[in-house]
C-alpha cells in the first residue's frame, strides 16, 4: 500500500515506482496497450520525421500517446469492476462499454491528426 505519510521528494519517488508498477501490470496484463506500445515504438519516430514544424511534431506524438493513455484509464476501470466479482452486471458492462469507446475515440482523434497534419487538400488547406 502507498505510504500516505512521505512528503515531498519522497512522495515524489514513491509515486514514480507506483507509475512504473502500474505501466508494467498494464503492459503484462493488458494485450491492447502491449499493441499499442509496439505501435508506438514505430510511430513516434514516424511522427517525429514526418512532421514539418515543431506544432506539428507534437501534434502527431501526442495524438498517438492519447491512445495508450486511454488505454491505461480503460484498464483500470476493468480492474476496479472485475474486483467485486464475475457476476454480469448491467452497469459494470455499461462502465467497461464505455471505456472501450473512449479507448476507440482516441484512436480516432490520432488518425484525424495524422492525416490533417500529413495530407494536403488543395483549396482546403495547403497541409
Amino acid at each position: 500500500m502507498a505510504n500516505q505519510n512521505a512528503k515531498g521528494l519522497k512522495r515524489l519517488v514513491n509515486a514514480f515506482f507506483y507509475s512504473v508498477a502500474g505501466f508494467r501490470a498494464c503492459f503484462h496484463h493488458e494485450e491492447a496497450f502491449r499493441q499499442e506500445v509496439f505501435a508506438l515504438i514505430v510511430m513516434i519516430p514516424l511522427g517525429l520525421w514526418l512532421g514539418d514544424t515543431g506544432v506539428e511534431r507534437a501534434l502527431l506524438v501526442a495524438s498517438l500517446l492519447l491512445v495508450p493513455l486511454t488505454e491505461l484509464l480503460n484498464s483500470a476501470i476493468e480492474a476496479a469492476i472485475d474486483r467485486f466479482g464475475g457476476e454480469l452486471h448491467e452497469l459494470s458492462g455499461r462502465a467497461k462499454d464505455i471505456g472501450s469507446a473512449a479507448v476507440f475515440l482516441s484512436i480516432v482523434i490520432a488518425a484525424t491528426v495524422w492525416f490533417l497534419v500529413l495530407v494536403p487538400l488543395p483549396g482546403i488547406w495547403p497541409g
